[in-house]
């Protein structure tokens, strides 16, 4: 599982010209399923994006997580994360998790940060979205579990 992350000053997700999610500064989440992914593998990786320090603190250092820095966190579904790019012109999927798995796991990620953070919007799973924001920075980092 990754999660291309973006600290942000504002995010939001449009499908179908209507609002979807929304947040004000924060985190922007692109989250990628691979085939092997469980739900161990989502919590570990929400663990880490709840707690990654990439917020400015008084000092101007990065030393603040998500929590302290009381932002919000937009969650989208991103299947092009987890694309073999290494050779060709033209990327692999076969890692990709299959549309159930996929969104099963997406899904799992979206309440298990419900439950653990105050301000959560999302995307919708498989939608042909508009994710529009203002990177904080720029300040993005790739994880994966």
């Amino acid at each position: 599982m990754k999660a291309l992350i973006q600290r942000v000053k504002s995010a939001a997700v449009d499908i179908h010209g209507e609002r979807h999610g929304e947040i004000g500064p924060g985190m922007l989440v692109l989250l990628g399923v691979e085939r092997t992914d469980t739900t161990a593998d989502a919590d570990k990786l929400l663990k880490k994006v709840l707690g990654y320090r990439m917020f400015s603190d008084a000092d101007g250092k990065m030393n603040l997580n998500l929590q302290q820095a009381e932002g919000g966190l937009l969650v989208v579904s991103q299947f092009t994360l987890v694309a073999d790019t290494r050779k060709g012109m033209r990327p692999g999927f076969s890692s990709g998790a299959s549309p159930q798995l996929g969104e099963e796991l997406y899904d799992y990620f979206v309440k298990q940060a419900r439950e653990l953070h105050h301000e959560v919007g999302t995307g919708q799973f498989g939608a042909d979205m508009q994710v529009s924001l203002t990177n904080d920075g720029p300040v993005t980092f790739m994880l994966e579990s």
